[in-house]
């Protein structure tokens, strides 16, 4: 039986997606051991891996993560209260599929979508 998901996305820079994860979106680090080139975060019920991609140029990088919430309106000033930039086509919105959603693109420009029914 299947019982949790963790996606594993690209980062170039630990230390910057570390930072941006924890002090702009509210993560934080699952245990208390560091792996060289390897980065697990969570929030809530969920958690994200990191692997190191040195190489990997952002504008080609196609990671995407969809992201259940259950009070999308709240997460969502949070983060524009903590001045996150929202992807410029993500603001939140009512899509036509019925989901109310958002996104952004961490460091990497991996894109988190956020959502909501």
């Amino acid at each position: 039986m299947l019982t949790a998901i963790h996606p594993k996305l690209p980062m170039r820079d630990k230390a910057v997606t570390q930072d941006y994860y924890i002090n702009k979106l509210g993560f934080s680090r699952v245990g208390d051991q560091d792996f060289d080139g390897y980065l697990m975060l969570q929030k809530d019920t969920i958690e994200i891996h990191f692997f190191e991609f040195v190489t990997l140029y952002p504008k080609e990088n196609y990671g995407q993560v969809y992201i259940r919430t259950n009070d999308i309106d709240a997460l969502y000033q949070t983060l524009l209260d903590n001045k996150v930039p929202i992807h410029p086509n993500g603001h939140l919105a009512t899509k036509p599929w019925g989901q109310r959603e958002f996104s952004l693109l961490d460091p990497d420009h991996n894109l988190l979508t956020f959502g909501a029914s």
